[in-house]
This record gives C-alpha cells, structure tokens and sequence, in this order.
C-alpha cells in the first residue's frame, strides 16, 4: 500500500474473453478512475515488438511498457485492464481483481471475437487450469486478491458493485 496516494490503483485481470474490458469501463464511468487499457496503451506507445505467427498477436515490451506507465500509476485512481499480471510491480496496485467464467461461456466469447485453433485451445485451457488466478495469488498479497465470477449481466452489476464498494472502504481505511 502506498500512503501518498488518495485513490487506490485497481487491477482488472484474467483471461481473454472473461469480460475484463467491460467491467474496467464501467468501473471507470462510476468512479472517474482513468481506465488503463494495457493493449491500448502497448499500442499507442510503441512496446509492441516482433510478431508472434503461433499466437496472431506481437509480444509486448513489458519493460518499456512499465516505465511508460510508471508516472501514471503514482497518483492513484487508476483502472489497470490486462490479461496478464505477474510483471506488474506489486507496488502498483492496491486491488486486484481476477474475473472468472466458466469454460462454455468463454469459449463461445472467444469463438466470436474470431480465435480459432490453438489461440482458442490455449485461452479456455488458461482458464480451465485458473492461470491468471494462480498469477495473482502469487504476485500479490493475497489480501488483495479477489475472484469474481462474470457470466451473466446480473454478475457484471454485481461486480461493478462490489469493485465500487472495495473502493469505497479503501478511502475510508486509507484517507
């Protein structure tokens, strides 16, 4: 945790497809949290390297990245949204929040953004085999960690909800 801050950083993680983007935008409407969409910002800041032909997709340059985002992270109120998390300084993020779905639901996500083969396979597997979950549990506190489910639009106001509500309690403990 980070005393000089007034508003805590939040890291929405897990797997493609699980909703990660949906709930970051709306988490950013509620609070005015700056939404930190990472592929974006990878993009608009040239750390996207050599492209990966097994994967569709280029890597990242995460140690560009990290230094870029640096300064950003300071003030706090920030919405970090990515798939991956453990290359994150831990400092960073004061929540970080793992979503889940359930294997059926991601697949037909992915299948519809267009994966196919093996970047298909390799997703629902990630999410199968909790990756991104066993990623935070063991870059962060565990404290800090939280799943939540995201199938239904039902689920997707909840965690908006309780995102909000974490917040909340973290000024009141932290101000």
């Amino acid at each position: 945790m980070n005393l000089k801050r007034s508003l805590p950083n939040i890291l929405i993680t897990g797997t493609p497809g699980v909703g990660k983007s949906t709930i970051s935008k709306k988490l950013a409407d509620r609070t005015k949290f700056t939404w930190r969409d990472v592929s974006k910002l990878a993009e608009e800041y040239n750390c996207l390297d050599e492209y990966d032909p097994e994967y569709q997709c280029p890597f990242l340059n995460e140690d560009k990245l990290l230094d870029i985002m640096e300064g950003m992270m300071a003030k706090g109120g920030n919405v970090v949204d990515y798939h991956g998390c453990e290359f994150f300084p831990e400092r960073w993020f004061d929540g970080v929040f793992v979503i889940r779905t359930n294997n059926t639901t991601l697949y037909d996500r992915l299948a519809v953004r267009g994966y196919t083969g093996k970047k298909l396979d390799d997703n629902v597997q990630c999410e199968i085999f909790e990756t991104i979950l066993e990623e935070a549990q063991s870059s962060y506190k565990p404290e800090i960690v939280v799943q939540l489910q995201n199938e239904t639009e039902e689920q997707l106001i909840n965690n908006v909800q309780s995102i909000v509500d974490w917040i909340e309690r973290w000024k009141e403990e932290n101000i």
